[in-house]
């Protein structure tokens, strides 16, 4: 058994799990990338993934992974930049256990990520979210669900994962209502209901039975709504709604489209990015810039306040020869 092995293993289960802590999601995405990465060596070098060593997994080799990701695989750039990631953390851990690999480890280090165009956000205007509250059918069941959890996503900004999560006992409908979200890399973060969100939340809360532990948005059968449930019944209300407000149909409106509309009915309403960021959860204000670029109102206002050059329109055109001879005497 080669070095590569062993420091895989200390790696997961040493420095992921016991001293980073990381979560399931983090290290399900580090081994999807190894186990990829294993399988591209195997298939280029034709070495059984235990025989592999560190010194097998060159710079040249990784970047031709890194290439068979997007061109073979159709991964987009952010896969790929993860994936990169993955690599390159286990490689910083290596490095500490195999200074005989030294040079090997500090190659692929040296690989940058991918630099890519982040396209602009998409998000509803007011008059699209009236739309698409008024879409669900609230003389059935499960419309009257969709309403109450489609007004929570465009209140509070929840990922799909932290909306489908929340349970009866995350809400609290008392003075100073809010919901508690457990949030992405394991972070809790407590959000305030406004009083429209409040009013039908209880409403809600009316109709459905079981333990506080239970699902706030359940199905037919009691469990909790998946991702793809989510994304069903949204589809289904967007194309109601587009009855009533056909801009919608120029649109590709996702559950993370409401977490964008969110944002910007805060930044819309003068609220700052500092106090936008904790609101969605953000580790960094630098995620939330991209609610700014895509403020188009923000920038008019902008201009509003900026002072006129005073300079006129049109072409320039040169004076008369004979007059600029006689004013240069």
């Amino acid at each position: 058994m080669t070095a590569l092995a062993p420091t895989l293993q200390a790696f997961f289960t040493d420095r992921l799990t016991h001293q980073l802590g990381a979560s399931a999601h983090t290290i399900a995405s580090y081994r999807d990338a190894w186990r990829l990465l294993l399988a591209f060596t195997t298939t280029r070098t034709g070495i059984a993934p235990t025989r592999i060593d560190i010194a097998d997994l060159d710079a040249p080799l990784i970047g031709e992974f890194l290439n068979h990701l997007e061109n073979e695989r159709g991964n987009s750039i952010r896969t790929r930049n993860g994936r990169l990631a993955a690599i390159h953390s286990t490689f910083t851990f290596a490095a500490l256990r195999h200074p005989e690999d030294a040079a090997t480890i500090a190659r692929v280090l040296a690989i940058p990520p991918k630099r890519y165009n982040r396209p602009q956000v998409s998000y509803l205007s007011p008059a699209e979210v009236t739309a698409l509250l008024g879409a669900p059918d609230r003389s059935t069941w499960a419309g009257r669900r969709d309403r109450a959890w489609i007004l929570l996503a465009v209140t509070t900004g929840l990922r799909v994962s932290e909306l489908t999560a929340l349970t009866r006992d995350d809400l609290n409908l008392d003075t100073g209502a809010h919901l508690v979200c457990h949030g992405k890399g394991r972070k809790d973060r407590t959000t305030p209901l406004t009083a429209e969100c409040l009013a039908l939340m209880r409403t809600w809360t009316n109709e459905i039975t079981g333990e506080p532990h239970t699902p706030l948005f359940p199905t037919r059968t009691g469990r909790a709504m998946s991702r793809d449930a989510v994304s069903a019944r949204l589809d289904l209300h967007i194309h109601s709604a587009t009855a009533a407000c056909p801009s919608l149909a120029a649109k590709r409106v996702t559950p993370h489209v409401l977490r964008h509309t969110a944002a910007m009915r805060l930044l819309e309403a003068g609220v700052d990015v500092m106090t936008i960021a904790l609101w969605l959860g953000h580790a960094s204000t630098e995620t939330t810039q991209i609610y700014l670029h895509a403020d188009l109102a923000l920038k008019e206002r902008a201009i509003e306040r900026t002072t006129p050059t005073g300079t006129r329109p049109g072409r320039y055109q040169p004076g008369d020869r004979l007059l600029a001879f006689l004013e240069a005497l």
